[in-house]
């Protein structure tokens, strides 16, 4: 117990040593060890790092999860290491309520099969949310999570030793100065030998005292000086790690998206399969009609430039692919108008045509077009002057 108390009554010391250093060089009574510029441009590097980290990480989590309370209860789980129970993703629940509404409404009626086919691919999106949320969790989020409750606690813990540290070595600078001084003062107190022996024998034990309190103090400086570079070159070696994390995270960052590639890549496809099958059955359902007569399915992202409207529309079959399998492709230069007679339509986005069978179209001019026994719903043969070829019905908007 009385070693505790010691003890005790020791880290009490020198914490008021430090407080009273810390103070001091706050007012600019004390000076201050300044570390090396490489140092302080690690310590700045690191901070930045941190900081940057924990934004990077809190809006990927809002990307992944925008539900805050969602987020909060998934936060309690991993705190008391638990498993964090199955959610529905919202593509997955819309699926659901089509799915009641088909059964509700009518499945064999138009409205409901509709229902029941949009409500498969919704659940396949859903399904595919939630494979790009456990894989982008596993390989951005978790590393990110790891750098900040692992390495950076200890950088941390290493960077408050280093400024303890440093606190103790410019104490230690400060004593040795006040000891130097104080000496150098007993030394020139004036030689009373002669008259009063008494002030000679206390001015040489004052002068020998002050010797011996030079030489503690330079003492204690040199193992305080000591244990800052060991301290210092221990977190020098930490900051520098910080260029591996780098590494580490950028890799993560590949990772990541390559992650979300996957998952749009996915999201398109369903979507393609989706609006193929809708194209289907609306033929089926208004047979002898033009599909897509109101609103395109799909517009595409740009209106202005012809090459970014192709790359961004669905890639789709060719004359040759349209043809039914053992027959010829579509000649263009054979083909005639169709008995029931031609329409006029307006141009409703710029369309660059993918082969020499079809027909590039311009926003907003009008073009005559008219239909095929057995063509796919989707296209339509228009004609521009002495021009023809296939046209994508959702760049049309066809006029009565």
């Amino acid at each position: 117990m009385d070693f505790n108390m010691k003890k005790l009554a020791s880290d009490a010391g020198i914490f008021f040593t430090r407080a009273v250093q810390f103070t001091e060089e706050k007012f600019g009574q004390a000076e201050k060890t300044e570390l090396d510029a490489h140092f302080e441009n690690l310590l700045a590097r690191a901070d930045s790092t941190k900081n940057w980290t924990e934004r990077i990480l809190r809006q990927t989590e809002v990307l992944l999860q925008p539900n805050p309370s969602a987020r909060v209860e998934e936060f309690l789980y991993e705190k008391l290491d638990r498993k964090v129970p199955s959610r529905v993703t919202n593509g997955e629940l819309l699926a659901q309520y089509m799915a009641e509404a088909a059964s509700e409404l009518g499945p064999t009626t138009p409205y409901g099969k509709t229902l029941l086919m949009v409500s498969e691919a919704e659940k396949r999106l859903g399904a595919a949310e939630r494979d790009f949320i456990h894989t982008a969790s596993i390989s951005f989020l978790t590393p990110l999570r790891n750098f900040l409750e692992g390495d950076w606690k200890t950088i941390s813990k290493e960077r408050r030793l280093l400024q303890n540290r440093r606190l103790d070595l410019d104490a230690c600078k400060a004593r040795l100065k006040k000891a130097k001084a104080a000496e150098a003062k007993a030394s020139t107190v004036p030689d009373f030998q002669e008259t009063r022996p008494r002030n000679y024998i206390l001015s040489a034990s004052a002068s020998a005292l002050w010797n011996d309190e030079v030489d503690k103090a330079e003492q204690e400086l040199r193992v305080a000086q000591t244990e800052f570079d060991r301290q210092a070159e221990v977190t020098r070696l930490l900051l520098e790690g910080i260029s591996s994390t780098h590494v580490n995270h950028l890799r993560c960052l590949h990772e990541f998206v390559k992650s979300q590639t996957t998952y749009y890549a996915q999201c398109y496809r369903h979507m393609l399969d989706l609006q193929k099958q809708l194209g289907s059955a609306q033929g089926a359902i208004f047979p002898g009609t033009f599909v897509g007569t109101t609103e395109p399915a799909s517009p595409p992202l740009s209106s202005t430039s012809p090459t970014t409207a192709a790359a961004t529309m669905p890639v789709v079959p060719t004359v040759a692919s349209l043809a039914p399998p053992g027959e010829a492709a579509l000649c263009l230069e054979e083909v005639a108008p169709s008995a029931s007679g031609t329409r006029k339509a307006r141009v409703l986005y710029d369309y660059e045509a993918a082969d020499s069978s079809e027909l590039a179209l311009l926003a907003d001019e009008l073009i005559t077009v008219y239909s095929l026994p057995g063509m796919d719903p989707d296209w339509l043969i228009g004609e521009r002057g002495n021009k023809k070829g296939k046209v994508p019905v959702t760049y049309l908007e066809l006029l009565s």
